[in-house]
């Protein structure tokens, strides 16, 4: 049985990449709700929340359409990183970061409401980092832009500069795992 049209409930540019670099067709809708992280959730759970939330709201406008929602949020010391209010906090969140481990978290969630049929995962991937002086990290964010960005900083766009490796998916840390996505789209 072929999909019935995909929907990413989403503005993110990264998983709009994502998506088409690995052939899928779809449209977008960014889902307009307010994401929550209540305290007593971990980071996996509130990421597995907030996309369930998206796919839903877009779901109930589009029953016969398969819609995905994402939430992603960097890790770290069980801190979650998120967006950098200015240069000075990215500056902040990339330092803390150097030389360490941090982890990703991507929650996933895939409604076709016409079916009722849903599904969601969590995919979390572990990102090492370089050594860097300030002024490396200055010379990246002036490169990157990190104001967009979890964490402050951009894995599509690194090319070995600031992640020394990854160990799970590296498509996760851009925003979206795609194996597990894939695997998931199967299912239906």
């Amino acid at each position: 049985m072929p999909l019935p049209p995909l929907i990413l409930a989403s503005a993110s540019p990264r998983r709009r990449a994502l998506l088409r670099e690995h052939g899928y067709v779809f449209s977008i809708e960014p889902a307009d709700v307010t994401e929550s992280a209540p305290e007593h959730l971990t980071p996996g759970e509130i990421t597995l929340r907030n996309a369930r939330a998206k796919a839903q709201a877009v779901a109930r406008k589009h029953p016969r359409a398969l819609v995905l929602g994402v939430d992603t949020e960097v890790v770290f010391a069980g801190e979650v990183f998120g967006k950098p209010a200015d240069l000075d906090a990215a500056l902040a969140m990339v330092k803390r970061l150097t030389g360490r481990m941090h982890e990703v978290h991507t929650g996933v969630w895939l409604c076709h409401a016409a079916t009722r049929w849903e599904r969601g995962f969590v995919e979390i991937s572990r990102v090492h980092f370089r050594h860097l002086t300030d002024a490396q990290i200055r010379a990246y964010h002036a490169r990157i832009g990190p104001l967009d960005k979890a964490g402050a900083y951009a894995a599509q766009e690194d090319g070995g500069e600031l992640i020394e490796r990854v160990e799970g998916s590296f498509t996760n840390v851009i925003g979206l795992p795609m194996e597990a996505l894939a695997a998931s789209l199967t299912e239906f």
